[in-house]
């Protein structure tokens, strides 16, 4: 086993989880990162129960837990701070063994490097494209080189290029309806709650709060794609005027410079497999999704920890990938449809009287609907990795 090598293309979360559980079977593992300079764009993460079991395979679950806050009071509520549904962290803990943790994905990304070699990642590297030689192995071309493994991961997100490459008939990536700005805010926040969610006609704010105090603030709202702004916290704080507080004061303690905006673009249409050959799509792209559940990150730490189980336990690689698309692609897909309908029904919905009877619904559900609603994708326990096997082919 100590000869058998793969390229992960991607260096973000789903990328480097894979680079780390490949290691831990043998495997030989490069790393392609396009990025000139790794700087960690993004502002904060929600990690629910299944997202920690996979880093907990992949042996990195212990330090993110300590650099992670525990998510133990929250819920959803209307503009005027009215609670449509409140979490309860502790129960969800008793149920799963854990709440959900806020963290920022910096520190994350920080966390998923320091367990590879500094060598295991060639940041500026772009794959242009990927293809079959001879004897079952695959390589992979970037401006300079040209890499020769056993298998190749595709983890270069929701615009991947290998993805295209390999299903030149699929549509691509469709904007969801939705853009969403965010930032980390640049001092501490005295916040009532660890996170909130507050959904207005045709717009949501939420925030996640973090160890040291700060907190990650996102806003999302029904727009054309496209669409910037010169100053984005003043629309913004005109968009939110009169929303509960603390909507005002994480937009005050935020720089105008760190406001990230993105449009969010989703795979609509289902890929129809998940590997080609010895290449497999991996987290966003292979099932890039809304991220109205929180489900994105954890999706993608649950392919790397199944493909890596896969290839430690199945004679060959080409029936590991096998497995690996036949375990992830119902699973996965049926997450991201679910959290298509968690934005319909949410941020999206701006009808009054629409509005008015989602909110009256929430309101007269059972107490512990939102905790089953969690439970339904965060209740994932992962594969045994397993011992990796020899005279593989």
């Amino acid at each position: 086993m100590g000869d058998t090598s793969a390229v992960v293309v991607g260096g973000g979360i789903g990328g480097l989880a894979t680079a780390i559980g490949l290691r831990l079977i043998g495997w030989d593992v490069k790393v392609l990162e396009r990025a000139a300079a790794l700087a960690d764009a993004g502002a904060g993460i929600s990690l629910h129960a299944n997202g920690l079991r996979a880093l907990d395979a992949l042996g990195v679950g212990a330090a993110v837990r300590a650099a992670a806050r525990p998510q133990y009071t929250g819920g959803t509520r209307t503009p005027t701070g009215r609670w449509l549904a409140r979490m309860d962290g502790a129960a969800l803990e008793r149920e799963l063994g854990t709440p959900i943790v806020g963290i920022p994905r910096a520190v994350l990304h920080r966390l998923l490097r320091e367990a590879l070699p500094a060598e295991c990642l060639l940041v500026g590297a772009e794959a242009t494209s990927a293809g079959r030689p001879a004897r079952g192995r695959v390589t992979v071309t970037t401006h300079d080189k040209v890499l020769d493994a056993d298998l190749v991961v595709a983890a270069d997100g929701v615009n991947s290029r290998l993805r295209a490459r390999l299903f030149p008939h699929h549509p691509g990536p469709a904007y969801s309806g939705s853009t969403v700005l965010r930032a980390l805010t640049e001092h501490p926040v005295d916040l009532a709650d660890d996170f909130s969610l507050t959904w207005g006609r045709g717009a949501e704010f939420g925030h996640i709060a973090f160890t040291d105090g700060r907190a990650e603030w996102h806003a999302v709202l029904t727009s054309p794609p496209g669409i910037r702004h010169a100053d984005p916290l003043h629309t913004l704080r005109r968009r939110f005027e009169g929303w509960h507080d603390p909507i005002p004061a994480l937009l005050d303690a935020t720089r105008p410079e760190d406001v990230l905006h993105h449009d969010m673009y989703e795979l609509a249409t289902p890929l129809p497999a998940f590997v080609s050959g010895r290449i497999a799509l991996l987290g966003d792209a292979a099932h890039a999704m809304t991220p109205n559940l929180g489900q994105g990150a954890c999706q993608a730490l649950e392919d790397a920890v199944t493909l890596t189980a896969a290839l430690a336990t199945e004679p060959a690689v080409d029936a590991a990938l096998a497995r690996y698309d036949a375990e992830r692609r119902p699973r996965s897909q049926s997450v991201a449809r679910a959290a298509r309908r968690a934005g319909r029904l949410g941020q999206q919905l701006a009808h009054p009287a629409a509005v008015a009877l989602r909110n009256t619904a929430m309101r007269l559900a059972p107490s512990g609907a939102t905790l089953r609603a969690v439970l339904r994708h965060a209740a994932w326990t992962p594969p045994v990795l397993g011992q990796p096997l020899t005279g593989r082919e």
